[in-house]
């Protein structure tokens, strides 16, 4: 079943939406579909042992629970059965009581299959159904489709499953980025994730895979499936857990009919309700939502950071509060068994955000410093844009593991997959291009993807076609660690003023607050209140009169050394007995004084040179060069004043893909330019004449 037949299906089956319309509006349609659609796979695969796990409950119905439980599920051959004579066709018999009888034959399931089924809420939507008379033709439409495995089978129910929902999501509006990941990626991660497992190929090898946003199950179902298409007799243990109930039970539903353990998928947010605490992984995927706020958890994930620091999951720092996505990956991080454990790998995709945003010192940048500095990140895989259903940004693949082989050790390798696409033959939502999987005529670009990564080449480069051109262009780059890491120097200049009493600057003392708060109280007593203000308005005309005499008796002098100036306010100060405050004669200070270049430098008690914070700057060195070497040559020689405010030096990591794989490709020549400049006027002057001519014709 080809992807395009996978979306007729879902179409086919979301058609019967438009049974549904007045009662429902368009974003509640799903509330419909999907508890039916997995209820009508429960059916279809129950059906073959319908009748033999019927004539068996009869004969042990008497019996405890479990016993019931263990017989029922050995005739069906599954984890999950029904005990219920009715079925979705029989259902139909008695349309009058459809309502009741749906809900009893609900009820006839398993737990497992029960608590799956009240998480959508099903029951109300039987009630309203039944009550707009739409109930009957609903399940008459669904008990016409054929859902059994031999029909479709697993992989192929997830692709319909994945279609329902984001049709459902583009009906609901719903943030991009909020559900699934393409099939064809999800293939290229478990690829780059997996392709380097020799151990795989072992007997009755047992593995571990996890997905803290697992959704619908995909990324968990693929690499199930590359494992056992390895080794059919490999043991893969899936685990996952999504806070949306949806979601959740369609996850569930696929690991009951594969006969996995359906207990594995745990429903509820991975930051605040982590439903593994304790359990470690072998291998780890995640698509978690992309630019959506932590709002809501924030409370708890910042007591944990703070509380538990580097013993906790949010130890290395934490993301601005718009965009959660790099709190999956330390939440998966501190799933990582020990080297001695045999170590974990990761594949998380990301949008560009998490390559470079925040600052040096900042949560997102102190994340990346962590990661690079313990050395756990392997590979960055560019992809297209488009390749998503509900977003066309821009997405990257990154590999994280604590145990490189030797040769990739203090390296990181980025590979620059964005023109490896075919276009979609019918685009599905946003989703326009995909990566070749070498199916239905397309050419195998995961597996060139794949062996970009294995080869582990500095500069590997493929001949690619770009707006109809082919290119010879660089794929891959192996770059040390500390490469991709800087040190952030502020650099200072000394404050240079001059000061003056003159009148024009005196009257500038009106806009410094701690002038203007003389005459302001805040006291409740009416009285207490008037007097403050009347005494500190006497104030401000004191230290006016003062300046003004001040100046006179300078001669409204230019002082060019603070020292002095402040000499000869305070020696007037005591003669006047004005006695300024600490706060009066910094107002005065900024009222009188003006910055200027050729001044002497301002020096604080123990003679330094205070900087001047406008004249401020900072510099971005790289980790490999020398500091000193870098200020004496790219900054003393333009300001020869400027100093570097050691204290203030911090270490930032980013991750600029896109600049290093940047190629300038140099502007036409001007004279091609020119000539089609011209050509397109000639065609413009060809028009509007033709215009004219027809305008005179009609006339």
């Amino acid at each position: 079943m080809t992807v395009e037949t996978h979306h007729q299906m879902a179409s086919f089956i979301w058609n019967i939406c438009n049974l549904l319309r007045g009662p429902y509006k368009r974003n509640e349609y799903r509330r419909v579909i999907l508890p039916l659609t997995v209820l009508r796979r429960f059916d279809c695969i129950l059906a073959p042992t319908k009748d033999a796990a019927i004539i068996e409950y009869n004969k042990i119905k008497h019996k405890g629970e479990s016993i019931i439980s263990h017989r029922m599920c050995a005739i069906t051959g599954v984890r999950f059965y029904n005990l219920s004579k009715l079925d979705f066709s029989k259902l139909l018999d008695d349309s009058n009581q459809l309502a009741p009888n749906l809900n009893g034959y609900i009820n006839s399931f398993s737990p497992n299959v029960r608590e799956i089924i009240e998480r959508f809420e099903f029951a109300d939507e039987i009630r309203k159904m039944a009550e707009k008379n739409l109930l009957y033709q609903v399940v008459k439409e669904f008990a016409r489709i054929d859902l059994s495995p031999e029909k479709i089978d697993n992989l192929q129910m997830g692709y319909i499953f994945e279609e329902l929902i984001r049709i459902g999501a583009e009906q609901s509006n719903e943030e991009a980025g909020e559900h699934f990941t393409p099939r064809e990626v999800i293939k290229l991660m478990v690829n780059l994730l997996l392709t380097p497992e020799h151990d795989l190929a072992q007997s009755y090898v047992v593995k571990t895979i996890y997905d803290p946003a697992c959704g619908t199950g995909g990324m968990l179902s693929e690499a199930e499936h590359y494992i056992r298409q390895l080794n059919k007799d490999a043991q893969p243990h899936l685990f996952g857990q999504d806070w949306n109930d949806g979601a959740w039970a369609i996850c569930r539903s696929d690991l009951l009919i594969k006969g996995e353990e359906a207990n594995n998928v745990k429903l509820g947010c991975s930051f605040t309700m982590d439903g593994f605490p304790d359990a470690r992984f072998d291998y780890m995927l995640a698509n978690p939502p992309f630019g959506v706020t932590w709002k809501q958890q924030e409370k708890y994930i910042t007591d944990e950071h703070n509380r538990l620091g580097y013993k906790g999951r949010f130890g290395a720092g934490l993301p601005r509060i718009n965009d959660g996505a790099l709190l999956f990956l330390q939440h998966m991080i501190s799933k990582m068994r020990t080297l001695e454990e045999g170590g974990s790998r990761i594949g998380i995709v990301f949008n560009g955000s998490p390559l470079f945003t925040g600052d040096a010192g900042q949560g997102e940048s102190e994340i990346r410093r962590w990661i690079i500095e313990n050395d756990w990140l392997e590979a960055i895989v560019a992809l297209p844009e488009q390749l998503f259903y509900n977003t066309g940004i821009s997405t990257y693949i990154w590999i994280i593991t604590n145990r490189k082989i030797p040769e990739r050790k203090k390296k990181i390798q980025l590979i620059d997959a964005r023109n490896f696409w075919v276009p979609m033959r019918k685009s599905l939502g946003n989703k326009r291009r995909q990566v070749g999987d070498g199916e239905d005529g397309r050419p195998d670009q995961i597996s060139d993807i794949t062996r970009i990564y294995g080869s582990f080449i500095h500069d590997e480069s493929r001949e690619l076609t770009i707006d109809g051109v082919i290119k010879k262009l660089k794929v891959s780059k192996i770059l040390d660690n500390d490469d991709f890491g800087y040190h952030k120097i502020t650099v200072e200049r000394p404050l240079r003023l001059n000061f003056q009493a003159s009148i024009e600057r005196i009257k500038l003392l009106e806009s410094q607050s701690g002038f203007r708060n003389l005459a302001f109280s805040n006291k409740k007593n009416e009285a207490v209140r008037t007097l403050e203000i009347e005494q500190g308005i006497a104030r401000q005309n004191q230290i006016r009169s003062f300046l003004m005499f001040f100046g006179k008796e300078s001669q409204e002098k230019l002082y060019k050394d603070r020292k002095e100036f402040l000499s000869d306010l305070r020696k007037l100060d005591r003669a006047q007995d004005i006695k300024l405050s600490a706060t009066e004669l910094k107002a005065v200070m900024e009222a009188l004084s003006k910055r200027d270049e050729t001044a002497e430098i301002c020096r604080d008690r123990n003679e330094n040179p205070e900087p001047d914070p406008q004249l401020r700057d900072t510099e971005i060195i790289p980790l490999k060069e020398n500091i000193e070497d870098y200020f004496k040559r790219e900054v003393i020689p333009y300001v020869p004043d400027a100093w570097i405010d050691h204290g203030k030096t911090k270490v930032g990591y980013e991750i600029p893909l896109n600049r290093l794989f940047y190629v300038y490709e140099p502007p036409r020549p001007l004279d091609e330019i020119e000539a089609d400049i011209k050509d397109l006027e000639s065609t413009i002057l060809g028009l509007l004449q033709q215009i004219n001519n027809d305008k005179e014709v009609k006339q």
